[in-house]
């Protein structure tokens, strides 16, 4: 099989990391497009003692490091609100940061392969993908409004939040006090029951809420299939009780890293 061949199954995968690095479709093509360009220049010079997959990056990657096209403005494709948002982010990472966490959470090299491609050893590559989710993490930081009735659950998502380095505006147990408490001292970010005390509705308090202004919300219940009716539109963000505190934890960070209103200027 010609190095070609075996090369064009993971240039796809290529593009995806060059346009999440480079925060342009342009760009990361440009990238790409110069690194084979490099290869057939000088297939001799292709790494042989690795797997074609990590050659091709390491190789992208020797061009990356040494052009300097990187800029400090990235230019954005906004066809998708949610890559444009996650784009947004990555650029304010310092770039040996924003490699290492690329490499390793979306395009799944280990941590010793990161380290390979970009020259540094499996420490670096860890304290560098510890600063990439730290700074991500600061830039997503928010006020978060509890709608929960039973008040040891209360208690145990206001100390997630809290953990996160969120503040909490406040714990709602009925429907009325949601939309009061949320009109009141507008949250970022929403978690909501959806059985409350008084019989009322946290769906019903999240459309309210939602009628006045526009906030990411996260449903946290025993009864799922209240919301997933096959029926549109139905919830982006659903955690079934009894949950993980892990899975709290992960479903805020993600539904704040796409959240326009938490981008930094």
């Amino acid at each position: 099989m010609s190095l070609g061949q075996q090369l064009a199954p993971h240039l796809p995968l290529l593009r995806r990391y060059a346009r999440a690095l480079t925060g342009s479709q342009a760009d990361g093509d440009r990238y790409v497009r110069a690194a084979l360009e490099a290869i057939v220049a000088a297939p001799d010079q292709f790494p042989r003692d690795v797997d074609p997959r990590l050659g091709l990056y390491r190789t992208f990657q020797a061009i990356w490091q040494s052009t300097h096209l990187e800029e400090e403005d990235v230019v954005e494709d906004t066809s998708n609100e949610n890559e444009a948002i996650a784009r947004k982010r990555l650029a304010r990472l310092t770039p040996l940061s924003r490699q290492a966490l690329l490499l390793t959470t979306v395009e799944g090299f280990s941590i010793e392969d990161a380290g390979y491609l970009i020259e540094e050893d499996a420490g670096q590559v860890q304290k560098l993908v510890g600063e990439a989710v730290a700074e991500i993490e600061r830039q997503t930081r928010t006020r978060v409004m509890i709608i929960e009735d039973e008040p040891l659950i209360a208690m145990d998502l206001e100390q997630i939040v809290r953990d996160l380095g969120h503040e909490v505006t406040g714990v709602a147990v009925t429907r009325d006090e949601a939309v009061a408490l949320a009109m009141e001292d507008r949250p970022g970010l929403v978690l909501a029951d959806i059985q409350l005390a008084d019989d009322s509705s946290g769906i019903d308090a999240v459309k309210d809420i939602l009628a006045e202004f526009s906030v990411p919300v996260i449903f946290i219940t025993a009864f799922p299939e209240r919301l997933l009716t096959g029926e549109r539109p139905e919830p982006t963000f659903l955690i079934t009780k009894p949950f993980q505190r892990e899975t709290v934890k992960t479903t805020i960070s993600q539904a704040l890293f796409f959240d326009q209103a938490t981008v930094p200027a």
